[in-house]
């Protein structure tokens, strides 16, 4: 039976949502009955409501366009495309098994990514993807959603990759279990707003002089009787909104901890994380200013520690906040570098005064020469930028002598301190503060 007009989408020519499911359908009881494989792959534009933003929805609709078209060129004839939403896509792929279809989707990830010309910007757009392999007695909705919930987590992870269904830490198979446990935790955080349950603890960064370079303020959930771990709340707080809220908070309290720190005659500064929705939000700049405000605190002694894929958002709102930030003198940390798609050649555009290797480059030292390597390279470089280079994650004395081998300014770890309240952090920095004299 071929498919009527009516069932296809204006813009990319695909299946639409509803003629998809029911080919889905057909796609399940074919492969029922044949036993041959069937791979189902889940897309979502990364970025895309500040693709909108930027380039309006006529920019926007080509750039859907154009990853269909590439969807269309890379996976074979036989795949069947649905435009399952405003920038979601399924290809229902048959005849394949978990490791071709993953080496299919890797390829795809990397077709998407070539330059795209909108108005006079070349953009290189990114997907998160999800697959999940039929398996025998699977319905086609529990087929769809392990694809979805991996696509879900590819994005989670921070996008621009592919995740399996299995791989993904999901409790549930069909993701029943997430869901509940995302609204229960959901439900926490509310009370923990409302009640006081919120609270900063505090991670010193050690040159290796042994100066206090700054302190990094770790949100943390201690609920009546138990402890909601950052791993578990901070996904659900970026996907629900909620996390602009906790920003705003963890901002205004790091604040008056920094000021606290300066009455107390052990001035350091407060590092602060900042994610992608508190960038992507109007109220960001207000929010700074008010905490720099009240706290009655210099912008010297506030760092915000932000991933290098929120220095590189081309969205209006995005750049008027970081431009905002470097104009009220606050200092700005590349977090996590070297953690997934990390560019060396952006490094020389980014506004940032210090740069933290990420903790998995640490990890295997010392035995992994290559990883020193790396290490020792990337210390240089910084260097050279004008940048403070960091080693986070340092655990061991070994670990230790090799970030000192490799020169980096200074390190981040539970070999020196873990994180620690408020009043602890500053009794430490008291005492050290003491042996220096």
């Amino acid at each position: 039976m071929h498919d009527t007009g009516s069932d296809l989408d204006p813009i990319t020519g695909f299946l639409n949502r509803i003629a998809g499911l029911s080919a889905a359908s057909r796609a399940v009881a074919r492969a029922e009955s044949t036993g041959d494989g069937l791979a189902v792959l889940w897309l979502d534009i990364d970025r895309f409501r500040q693709i909108n933003q930027s380039f309006g929805h006529v920019g926007g609709d080509r750039v859907i366009a154009e990853v269909a078209k590439r969807l269309r060129q890379t996976l074979s004839a036989d795949c069947l495309l649905l435009r399952m939403g405003s920038d979601e896509f399924v290809a229902l792929m048959p005849s394949l098994q978990r490791q071709t279809a993953t080496e299919v989707c890797q390829r795809l990830l990397a077709a998407i990514e070539s330059p795209l010309a909108i108005d006079d910007l070349l953009m290189h757009p990114s997907v998160s993807m999800g697959i999940a392999v039929h398996a025998a007695g699977e319905d086609p909705l529990s087929l769809l959603e392990r694809a979805d919930r991996a696509m879900i987590e590819a994005k989670r992870r921070g996008g621009k990759r592919l995740i399996v269904s299995g791989d993904e830490p999901v409790a549930g198979r069909l993701g029943v279990q997430l869901a509940r446990d995302e609204l229960a935790i959901e439900a926490d955080l509310h009370k923990a707003l409302e009640s006081g349950c919120l609270a900063l603890e505090y991670q010193p960064l050690v040159a290796l002089d042994g100066r206090i370079e700054a302190v990094e303020a770790l949100m943390r959930c201690d609920l009546p009787g138990r402890r909601l771990m950052p791993g578990k709340f901070i996904p659900v707080a970026e996907k629900t909104g909620l996390i602009v809220r906790l920003g705003e908070w963890s901002l205004l309290q790091g604040a008056q901890f920094a000021a606290r720190l300066r009455d107390e005659g052990v001035a350091t500064r407060v590092a602060i994380n900042v994610s992608r929705a508190q960038l992507n939000s109007r109220s960001f700049t207000p929010a700074l200013q008010a905490a720099l405000i009240c706290a009655n605190v210099a912008p010297a002694l506030i760092e915000l520690e932000f991933t290098e894929s929120l220095f590189l958002d081309l969205s209006e709102i995005v750049q008027g906040n970081l431009r905002s930030a470097r104009l009220a003198g606050v200092g700005m940390a590349i977090d996590d570098f070297g953690y997934g798609y990390s560019c060396l050649a952006n490094l020389k555009d980014l506004p940032a005064n210090k740069l933290k290797l990420d903790r998995s480059f640490i990890k295997v030292l010392p035995a992994d020469r290559r990883a020193y390597a790396v290490v020792k390279a990337m210390a240089m470089l910084g260097r050279e930028l004008g940048m403070t280079v960091v080693a986070e994650g340092v655990e061991t004395a070994e670990q230790q002598a090799a970030v000192e081998g490799a020169a980096v300014d200074a390190v981040q770890g539970y070999f020196h301190a873990r994180p620690m309240p408020e009043e602890a952090m500053l009794a430490w920095l008291k005492e050290k503060s003491t042996h220096a004299l």
